[in-house]
């Protein structure tokens, strides 16, 4: 999100003969890791994928083929045509009465390797199909024969159960698109926002690195592609993420929110218990792979490599580049509150603690009145401050202080017990709605751990929210599992009618271990240092969290328009504020549906030109097109939050038990972070970011922008509709209750709470 346009700090020594570059041993080498750590991976999973099911294959499939043949040896029939003979002379003769025996082990390789053909079979058919892109180009609601009868295959070679990693090793590999195909993409997109001047000297840089470099960096790509499974995302995460000097807060850090209108209890420490004991179910259900993998339009499985990092995870600094620590387990996690930090134990010798029992140990965090050491109240403040700095401070840290870091770092997440209200209120909507996001994305600078993979931040009035870390995973990750937990500690776990968690406290849990920190004083310059940076940064974000709900998604697919690039072109129309006529619109639309459908197939223009770029720096090859693309500046960054579990949540007979998405930093000092979330069928709640040291932002305004873009969108349709009823000789009265709902134009429409 906010740190995606940074291919940070990696600019070595450039040359600008490309006639003499030849292979370059560094790049070779690089090539060669990035291939290493893919099939590491690979193998690191393989126990794993054996014990819980060959996938599309499963362990009793072998027993049902060693049976067969056994069978069939039983009537003197012979299905290994012979090969069961020949494997019998290469076994060690142990003599007569074990005759016997070496026929069944015969049978029983005979059957292994049988077994291991067919899944090998399934595996490179199964990858064959989920190569065809063909469905992603058809229009909304058609489906062809050709179509269909790829589905129904896909569905064959899948199995009946799949896993959360089974498709992994079917899944094909990320393609490597044409590089003048790319070009030419990225030409088309950039000439709308340059003038006719700036967009010939594009061109021109375009001619000249497809003239001379351009065949030189693909032939890199093309190979790096064949060696490993993804030719950009390790590139990916370690140039744009890891190598990152920045502060992680703000700049790589996003938040999500809890329901907008409904606390489910107002006792912070219940639902700190019931939240954490549902994280770690969710965390349960990830280690036996019960969670299903994702499919792209309900059709082609996505990579779930990303669920791996969700929890036990940590970005460690580094002088240069940070590096990401996993475990594989950690039965506790670390929490935060007034100023002190604390570890507490999640399981017992028989297993996970019931939510009663940890909001009995959040309660006794809360009880607890010893004060903060020295120093240690704005200790957390390191992790927001600059990674160089962090990590050299973080080194006398784990000298001074290593049993309470390894607490912090080594936990499951982290948590902030924060002793300030959060969310909606009836006495100022708006404003409270601002501040609960900012308190999300930035805190006060000191009480989260931005390392974590992510901090749950549970407020005093019993408001949850969440702080993640950029760098393990994208949104739609932590996204899956947020929609879980807030279905969950809700829905199944509940509360008693006093606010409480369901069940009894344990009195003999002992109580949470406080973390004590023997901090030098040298660090203290640093705390402090940190500190100011974080306020600072802290204070310039300006956050603004809206929900619009003159109409939602139901209105726009009345319309037959894909409601993501419906509302991609109303934040442009937004941003820019330019006139726009409905034909027009519905081009732009069905333009950005195309372009989306090209990255979903791996046909995108950013992460290639990315990855061209890495490569030409390390050659030491100059571009002046890739040097071009990668200094532009993002000043209008989007997302959507999409909502991925819609079985969890019952939208109709609890409407405003609806997640309202989340948010994240603008990309650039004078642009905007933008994301959008589409709560149930009539409403969207946009959460928008900016900085207030720029002149040429302001996040309100942009808001405004946004509902009156919208408005006035929704007219255009109106007008169009009623025009063509007019045309047909229909009553068009009554067309604005059917087409748009009641509003009054120009104003905000009221936000209604029924419960905080």
């Amino acid at each position: 999100m906010a740190e995606a346009h940074q291919a940070v700090g990696f600019r070595p020594s450039l040359t600008s003969d490309a006639g003499e570059v030849e292979l370059s041993a560094p790049m070779l080498q690089e090539i060669y890791l990035s291939g290493l750590r893919s099939w590491k991976r690979h193998l690191s999973r393989f126990w794993n994928d054996f014990l819980t099911g060959v996938f599309p294959a499963s362990p009793l499939s072998w027993l049902f083929l060693f049976s067969a043949i056994q069978l069939a040896w039983f009537l003197q029939l012979d299905p290994s045509l012979g090969l069961m003979e020949k494997i019998k002379e290469l076994l060690p003769d142990w003599g007569g009465q074990h005759h016997r025996l070496r026929g069944v082990l015969a049978a029983a390789l005979f059957a292994s390797c049988l077994w291991g053909a067919l899944i090998f079979t399934l595996h490179v058919a199964l990858r064959l199909l989920l190569s065809y892109h063909g469905w992603l180009l058809q229009p909304h609601g058609a489906t062809s024969s050709r179509t269909k009868t790829w589905l129904a295959l896909v569905h064959i070679f899948s199995g009946r159960h799949p896993m959360l990693f089974s498709y992994q090793r079917s899944l094909p590999r990320q393609p490597v698109p044409s590089v003048q195909d790319t070009v030419r993409k990225y030409l088309e997109s950039v000439r709308p926002v340059l003038s006719d001047e700036d967009f010939d000297w594009t061109a021109a840089l375009a001619r000249e690195f497809l003239r001379l470099q351009a065949s030189l960096l693909q032939w890199y790509l093309q190979l790096k592609s064949w060696w490993a499974s993804n030719y950009v995302s390790d590139w990916w995460e370690e140039f744009v993420y890891l190598r990152s000097r920045n502060s992680l807060m703000v700049n790589s850090n996003y938040y999500m929110m809890d329901f907008l209108y409904v606390t489910p209890t107002p006792v912070q420490a219940a639902r700190a218990g019931n939240a954490v004991h549902a994280l770690l179910l969710y965390r349960h259900r990830l280690n036996r792979q019960e969670i299903l993998p994702t499919l792209l339009m309900g059709m082609r499985p996505l990579c779930s490599a990303q669920y791996e990092k969700i929890f036990n995870t940590t970005r460690i600094p580094g002088v240069h580049k940070d590096h990401i620590r996993h475990l594989r387990d950690s039965r506790h996690v670390a929490v935060f509150h007034r100023g002190r930090f604390f570890r507490v134990g999640t399981h017992t010798q028989s297993g996970l603690l019931s939510p009663r029992a940890l909001e009995q140990q959040f309660q006794r965090i809360l009880d607890d009145p010893s004060p903060a050491c020295p120093h240690e109240e704005h200790l957390a403040a390191l992790t927001a401050a600059p990674r160089d700095m962090w990590a050299q401070v973080r080194r006398s840290l784990k000298t001074q202080a290593q049993e309470a870091l390894e607490a912090v770092e080594g936990a499951a997440f982290f948590v902030s017990l924060d002793s300030e209200p959060a969310g909606l209120t009836r006495e100022d909507p708006a404003a409270s709605l601002d501040a609960y996001a900012h308190a999300l994305l930035a805190g006060r600078g000191h009480d989260r751990w931005f390392d974590k993979s992510f901090s749950l931040i549970v407020f005093s009035n019993g408001k949850l929210g969440l702080s993640v870390e950029h760098s393990w995973a994208d949104c739609p990750i932590s996204g899956h599992m947020w929609e879980f937990t807030l279905a969950t500690e809700c829905f199944q776990l509940g509360y008693a009618a006093d606010g409480h968690c369901k069940g009894h406290p344990d009195l003999s849990l002992p109580q949470p271990q406080r973390l004590h920190w023997d901090l030098p004083d040298k660090i203290h310059l640093s705390i402090s240092l940190a500190l100011r940076g974080a306020k600072t940064l802290s204070g310039n974000i300006d956050c603004h969290v809206f929900p619009f709900s003159h109409f939602g998604k139901s209105f726009i697919k009345r319309w037959h328009l894909s409601s993501d690039s419906f509302i991609q072109m109303a934040l442009q129309l937004a941003y820019f504020r330019d006139p726009q006529c409905l034909a027009l619109f519905r081009l732009a639309v069905d333009k950005h549906q195309a372009l989306l459908k090209a990255a979903m197939s791996g046909q995108g223009v950013d992460r290639h030109l990315f990855a061209l770029y890495i490569v030409s720096q390390f050659l030491h090859l100059q571009s002046p097109f890739l040097d071009q693309v990668h200094s532009e500046q993002w000043q209008l960054a989007t997302s959507q939050i999409p909502v991925q579990q819609i079985h969890l949540f019952d939208a109709h007979s609890y409407p405003d038990y609806v997640s309202s998405g989340g948010g994240f930093g603008p990309a650039d000092d004078h642009g905007y972070g933008v994301s959008y979330i589409f709560m149930g069928d009539d409403v969207i709640t946009f959460h928008i970011s900016s900085k207030k040291s720029s002149t040429r932002t302001d996040s309100h305004r942009l808001g405004q922008h946004i509902e009156d873009a919208l408005l006035d969108v929704a007219a255009l349709f109106q007008e169009g509709q009623r025009l063509k009823r007019r045309g047909l000789g229909e009553d068009d009265s009554g067309h604005s209750r059917d087409s748009l709902p009641c509003h009054t134009r120009g104003s905000r429409a009221p936000t209604t709470a029924t419960n905080f």
